[in-house]
């Protein structure tokens, strides 16, 4: 942490915390802001800020949770003008309730003062310091009542809470405010654009079709036949010189038919491997793997994954992971980052965990979460599309884990545009790829 005077790192963030409570009750003056504090620092930056916003004109209250709140906030919130109780029922209706309950220390659930609290103003704006009390910061699971915030004001970086499912859907719009601190390495890293950027593979001046990249697609089945058009259509959105379809002839008729650029088979350099495989899918991944190279486990396929699989991606959703892992699927929901985790060490790869956001492991606890997309694309298809996708960035020469990472947040960011805050299909996903990579390398994106 930076070396500065006591008190100033409390300061900033009461300060950042005060400035965004204003922007969302669109002035201080005559609105009425509650705090409930704790005994920590949360509940410190909360009295600071809102003895700033007394001292701008605002009606502020501080329900006291705990005979240790700090007192120097006290005295600055009382001398701006404002009040504290320990009473409930003399506190009037707020406009905003500030969080300040427990900080980032803080167990998993709450206490029985803090949860009447929060019913007795239920559907009033609730605005979390730092993170929503209630939650485990570091593992972002959910254990108990909680605070299911509108906004969270978070200080130097995000939080594994912030990021992680379930927790991350109790911190409403996240505020970043960089108040100086030095930070230690990210246990869970968000890709942004600019690291996107960093990762995409470019074509050089020199290049031809297959130095670009080959990927091949084992995918579909008579009863299947659309996942394998999806695949394709993920693999193929420009990212590699060539996409080779290995499948029923049947279904490999209405490939070509729809990707006409689309060839047999020959040597790739990645595999994708059992969207709509039904049946065969054991067979496609063994073929797959007998090739040496990077290969794309998906759908049917994860169900026939046996001992180490170095080089591979598997791409499981919950329901799929907790098969694989002989867990209930509650379970893994309940902790995904402990199961991607798992998952990834016992088979030896990346693996990739598709949810609200998705993780991204490898077997070194290395985690990437992809806080892109809308929740419109948990639509049939999506996943084959991300399947071809991810295989195209392992034939273009990126490393599992960062052509996970990065087919993730593209597949996300492309599905947000083609929904354009409406449903959608994963064709148009499919098809709205090429202008987000575009869009990404210009820096629009």
């Amino acid at each position: 942490m930076a070396t500065v005077p006591d008190g100033t790192l409390m300061q900033r963030a009461a300060a950042g915390l005060a400035v965004a409570v204003v922007d969302l009750l669109g002035g201080a003056y005559g609105r009425r802001v509650l705090l409930l504090v704790g005994a920590g620092d949360n509940g410190g930056d909360a009295l600071w800020a809102g003895a700033r916003l007394a001292a701008r004109g605002a009606c502020v209250e501080a329900l006291l949770l705990s005979e240790h709140a700090r007192e120097d906030g006290l005295a600055a919130l009382r001398a701006a003008g404002g009040r504290a109780t320990h009473d409930l029922a003399d506190l009037a209706d707020p406009d905003v309730v500030v969080d300040g309950i427990v900080g980032i220390g803080g167990r998993p659930g709450l206490r029985p003062d803090a949860v009447a609290a929060l019913e007795r103003f239920a559907g009033v704006p609730v605005v979390a310091v730092d993170v929503p009390s209630g939650v485990d910061v570091d593992t972002g699971e959910v254990d108990g009542p909680h605070v299911q915030a509108d906004l969270t004001v978070t200080f130097g970086t995000h939080k594994v809470a912030h990021l992680v499912d379930p927790a991350s859907t109790a911190s409403g719009a996240l505020h970043l405010v960089d108040i100086g601190l030095d930070l230690p390495d990210a246990a869970v890293e968000a890709l942004q654009p600019a690291d996107v950027r960093a990762l995409l593979p470019r074509p050089g001046p020199a290049v031809q079709k297959y130095t670009r990249g080959v990927v091949g697609v084992r995918a579909g089945s008579g009863t299947y036949p659309g996942a394998a058009l999806l695949a394709v259509a993920g693999a193929g959105a420009g990212l590699v010189g060539m996409v080779r379809y290995v499948g029923p002839e049947a279904v490999g008729d209405r490939v070509r038919a729809a990707h006409p650029e689309v060839v047999g088979e020959g040597r790739v350099q990645a595999w994708v491997v059992g969207p709509g495989g039904g049946d065969d899918a054991a067979d496609m991944l063994a073929a797959a793997r007998a090739d040496d190279v990077p290969v794309v486990v998906d759908a049917d396929a994860l169900r026939h994954v046996e001992g180490t699989m170095p080089g591979c991606v598997l791409t499981p959703h919950a329901g799929e992971l907790a098969g694989m892992l002989d867990v209930a699927r509650g379970e893994v929901e309940a902790r995904p980052l402990q199961h991607a985790r798992a998952a990834a060490r016992r088979w030896g790869c990346v693996v990739l965990l598709k949810g609200h956001h998705t993780l991204v492991a490898d077997p070194s606890g290395r985690v990437r979460v992809t806080t892109t997309g809308v929740p419109w694309l948990a639509t049939a298809g999506a996943g084959d599309v991300l399947a071809g996708l991810i295989g195209s960035l392992l034939a273009a020469g990126l490393e599992p884990f960062d052509a996970a990472s990065v087919g993730s947040w593209l597949h996300g960011a492309a599905a947000t545009e083609a929904a354009d805050g409406g449903p959608l299909t994963a064709s148009r996903v499919a098809v709205q790829i090429p202008r987000v990579v575009r869009e990404t390398l210009t820096g629009l994106g």
